[in-house]
């Protein structure tokens, strides 16, 4: 297998990839201070939970000493909603996105306009160590809408000088089409989804390896170097890592660099990334494995101080990018969020919607499975004594239609008669994980 090379001229690069690591340390404590001292002056929560740790922005020395500094989590910004962690007026918010949460309310992000176009640069910086460049064609087939993912890419790629096909998700049979007609170069997409699309270009008779793809660009859901080399072996085109999670920005916070794939190097200059203990909170030294933690830099709208992404990985030295450290692929989380086709659904979103249904007990699992490579959710719940066979397929098919409409995602459902469901001493087991990453 011989892939092209897409490896970027020095010249084509931004000043800011060519520093050096001293440099960026530099900037990262001058931005540091700037984002404490807006987010203390501007956003009640904030100031709160400084004052309750006893630290000002101005006991920053230096990056060490961000630790000293509490934690933001998932169910701060909930607790929130929608604007409570908005630190600009809201009539200088220029855009909002959201994710689900455990509890019906999404968790919400704004943007001012300076914070689009970072987000913008940084996606297109992205896209270029790809292996993207000016005037390639870039299907997009991450949704649009709420979720970062679409619009982020969309952004990112016109910012480079990309011309953009904006497919978003579903009709594989459409993706095929479009990929074969308007010959891109690029796709922005799940991994799990592009394989699907392989799938049916072989269904068709068209030879995935012979089509206009040069290079994927992968996110929004755990991805091994196992799928990595199967998607390059069936179609001749890099497969490249993406990070990035709403509550930091979206997609861009860190990207692979197409001629190392070895890591995604973390855009340092707007993001100072920790990696702490999961259990203690204690921040760990480079190299070693625990909960990877961001605070942002130079957002406006919604700075973030030590968020807590539940994401697991390990920070190491740059390479591609010298000044840039690098975090490794991303293939577990510290918390029970599953990741189902880039959609995030917790067990407790579907306790809520079981608890709010007279005919089903409050007992049940969630079964994850893979199979085709698109991970699949059958919520297996049990009825109340009475229920016949007829009454429990007409429960299931209303619980799954409400979990669509409320977290937004497709599910099975299967009602079963009572005591069906595993029983445990101590916690639950909500999650069944039968998927076999590949």
């Amino acid at each position: 297998m011989v892939l092209r090379d897409l490896t970027p001229k020095p010249e084509d690069l931004e000043p800011i990839e060519r520093v050096s690591r001293d440099e960026i340390a530099n900037l990262q404590a001058e931005r540091l201070m700037w984002t404490l001292r807006h987010a203390y002056e501007n956003v009640p929560f904030y100031r709160r939970a400084f004052d309750e740790h006893g630290v000002r922005p101005d006991d920053l020395r230096g990056p060490a000493d961000l630790a000293r500094f509490p934690f933001t989590t998932k169910q701060d910004l909930r607790e929130n909603y929608p604007f409570g962690m908005f630190a600009v007026p809201r009539e200088q918010v220029v855009r909002i996105h959201a994710s689900s949460g455990t509890t019906g309310k999404p968790t919400v992000v704004g943007y001012t306009r300076r914070d689009i176009d970072t987000w913008a640069d940084l996606v297109a910086r992205s896209i270029r160590a790809s292996g993207g460049r000016p005037g390639m064609k870039v299907h997009v087939a991450y949704g649009y809408g709420l979720f970062t993912g679409g619009l982020g890419a969309h952004y990112g790629a016109e910012r480079l000088g990309c011309t953009v096909i904006p497919m978003s998700g579903g009709m594989t049979e459409r993706q095929v089409q479009l990929i074969v007609d308007f010959e891109p170069e690029i796709i922005m997409v799940t991994p799990s989804y592009m394989l699907t699309i392989v799938d049916e270009m072989e269904r068709q008779g068209i030879d995935p390896a012979g089509t206009s793809l040069q290079v994927g660009i992968f996110g929004a859901e755990p991805w091994t170097d196992d799928m990595r080399a199967e998607i390059e072996r069936r179609t001749q085109m890099h497969a490249v890592d993406i990070y990035g999670l709403s509550e930091v920005i979206g997609p861009g916070v860190a990207n692979e660099c197409v001629e190392t794939k070895d890591g995604l190097h973390i855009w340092e200059d707007h993001f100072y990334p920790e990696v702490v203990d999961p259990v203690t909170g204690e921040v760990l030294p480079d190299g070693e494995r625990g909960e990877l933690v961001f605070t942002s830099l130079t957002k406006e709208a919604l700075p973030i101080i030590r968020y807590r992404t539940r994401d697991l990985t390990r920070l190491l030295p740059g390479t591609a990018r010298p000044g840039f450290r690098r975090m490794e692929k991303v293939t577990g989380r510290s918390d029970d969020m599953m990741i189902i086709r880039g959609v995030n659904v917790f067990p407790t979103q579907i306790e809520e919607l079981i608890l709010h249904t007279p005919a089903l007990a409050p007992h049940f699992q969630c079964v994850l499975t893979r199979p085709d490579r698109l991970d699949e959710l059958e919520v297996l719940v049990e009825s109340r004594a009475g229920l016949s066979e007829q009454e429990r397929i007409a429960v299931s098919a209303d619980l799954a239609g409400r979990v669509k409409a409320t977290i937004g995602v497709t599910v099975a459902v299967t009602v079963v008669p009572p005591d069906s469901v595993e029983r445990s001493v101590g916690k639950m087991r909500r999650i069944v994980d039968n998927r076999t990453l590949r």
